[in-house]
């Protein structure tokens, strides 16, 4: 729509089911044409999986699921169940990822198995409230660890906590705009710093097993709450734990080599999370009764308190490092997000614009750190995650099906990674169930969800289904300013939608 100072052409909705039109020449591998790098490694991608997986919520409330079992042994089946779970996920969105090679994860895939409104729905959804409303309980909760050792005994002054998450943001903002192997770099270091602070507490866990402190494991399934609702609650705890392996998803089209790359990340990185989950509850179990773990507000902090003494500081460091690294590649999966809407034509043309050199999206990464700004300043912000508590379930659910669709209707395509339908429609199934619960348990919370999501029906329908001559005028003038503008001061280009040739000859030759 807009007008465009680079030189750049649209690539077709369906290019990934033709064949090549030739060989490439020009850099990239894309014949001269703008498009983002591929330089995401495989190790880059099992460090966004895992970074974005290993949250704050393994160091600070895993007892949402021991809650609702009642016992340690029961809690461990459902940590394990959780894992399986997400592995079925994983596994679907690796033949997705692999046969839809574009980036945006469960937009890209609603857009290509249900159409546009459904996708832009989801976009709305994301960009409205969810995505930003995310980063802001996570900078908050960065910036309310790094601050904790200074303020001991009383609660940090509220304007200092949120100044230094608005600086957290900023700083991982400018970061990604300046190179992709930055934002990657700085995912790397702190997934492995967390991924350390977790050994640490699992050592400690076996040192104590080892010298026999097993008392809390004498009778691991007493108590145990067998009635099918506190389950049901207790797994979808443990789920909330798991989420964020569609990460990498987000970023196919910068992925080296996605065919292989892709799955492989998430092969690695699934059963390493579920291995660490699992073992770090089990050191928490063995060093906390049930009733200190039930009244602590930061688990892996009374955890540290009681067997780190002079150095439990190190626990907070360690959740305030994985709140950065899991902020990271939120921003990272986020602007990728506003980046193939906009390209698709589902947001202003501006937010589709990449660096001319440097190849990041910045007009989509400075719109999702606004976006995060903003939300900083909304004081009950934790409040806003409660809408929508079960769209993440939603629209993975719906993606899934996606995949169950697209086998029907195009049984011919090529597809690098293809699992049996058991595992799509058992996470289907299970999906139903995700959404389902909230809208039971927190009713009032998840209709308003809803409502936030249907305000996209008049947007959807003036500013995309309606062709261009019937929209309003000024809707059109001002995406094209702000589009020139944008190229301008941002020194940024419009791009070419990124092909798998070596995948697209194989589906020509089969």
């Amino acid at each position: 729509m807009g007008r465009m100072l680079c030189p750049s052409s649209r690539a077709e909705s369906d290019l990934d089911l033709k064949a090549p039109a030739g060989a490439a020449s020009g850099p990239q591998g894309q014949g001269g044409k703008i498009v983002m790098r591929r330089e995401i490694s495989l190790a880059n991608g099992i460090c966004l999986i895992m970074g974005n997986m290993i949250g704050s919520g393994i160091f600070v409330s895993p007892k949402g699921v021991l809650l609702h079992s009642a016992s340690y042994g029961l809690s461990l089946v459902i940590w394990a169940l959780g894992g399986m779970f997400s592995v079925f996920g994983a596994l679907c969105y690796a033949e997705l990822g692999t046969t839809i090679t574009k980036s945006g994860a469960s937009y890209a895939y609603i857009l290509e198995a249900f159409g546009g409104f459904l996708a832009f729905i989801r976009l709305w959804t994301s960009i409205l409230l969810v995505e930003p409303a995310s980063q802001a309980v996570i900078s908050l909760t960065f910036a309310n660890y790094l601050v904790q050792a200074l303020y001991p005994t009383c609660q940090p002054p509220y304007d200092a906590v949120r100044l230094i998450a608005a600086a957290c943001l900023c700083m991982l903002i400018f970061i990604n705009c300046a190179y992709v192997k930055w934002g990657t770099l700085v995912q790397d270091v702190f997934t492995y710093t967390k991924i350390m602070s977790l050994v640490l507490i699992i050592t400690i866990g076996f040192i104590k097993i080892i010298t026999g402190e097993t008392k809390n494991f004498d009778s691991p399934f007493e108590g145990s709450s067998l009635e099918a609702g506190s389950i049901a609650l207790a797994l979808y705890s443990a789920l909330f734990s798991y989420s964020g392996w569609d990460t990498l998803n987000f970023v196919t089209e910068e992925i080296v080599n996605p065919k292989r790359n892709l799955p492989l990340a998430i092969a690695i990185s699934m059963p390493i999370v579920t291995i660490i989950y699992l073992l770090t509850n089990v050191a928490y179990y063995v060093v906390l009764d049930m009733p200190s773990f039930m009244a602590s507000d930061a688990v892996a902090v009374t955890f540290g308190n009681q067997v780190l003494g002079p150095m439990s500081w190190i626990i907070p460091i360690a959740v305030a490092m994985s709140c950065y690294g899991g902020l990271n590649a939120s921003v990272i999966a986020t602007s990728r997000l506003l980046f193939v809407g906009a390209r698709q034509g589902h947001l202003p043309d501006s937010l589709s614009l990449i660096h001319a050199t440097r190849y990041t999206p910045i007009p989509a990464l400075l719109f999702n750190g606004m976006m995060g700004l903003i939300f900083l300043c909304v004081e009950d912000v934790f409040q806003l995650i409660n809408y929508f508590s079960f769209s993440y379930w939603l629209y993975v659910g719906l993606s899934v099906a996606g995949l169950i669709y697209l086998r029907y209707t195009q049984p011919d395509r090529h597809r690098p990674v293809k699992l049996t339908l058991l595992f799509p429609f058992i996470y289907c199934v299970c999906s139903l169930f995700l959404i389902i619960v909230p809208l039971y348990s927190d009713t009032v919370n998840s209709l308003i969800g809803i409502a936030i999501a249907l305000s996209g029906v008049p947007v959807y329908y003036l500013c995309i289904y309606l062709p261009d001559e019937r929209r309003p005028r000024w809707v059109s003038r001002l995406n094209a300013t702000v589009t020139k503008y944008t190229q301008i001061v941002c020194c940024c280009c419009l791009t070419d939608l990124v092909v798998d040739t070596e995948n697209l000859a194989e589906s020509k030759t089969q």
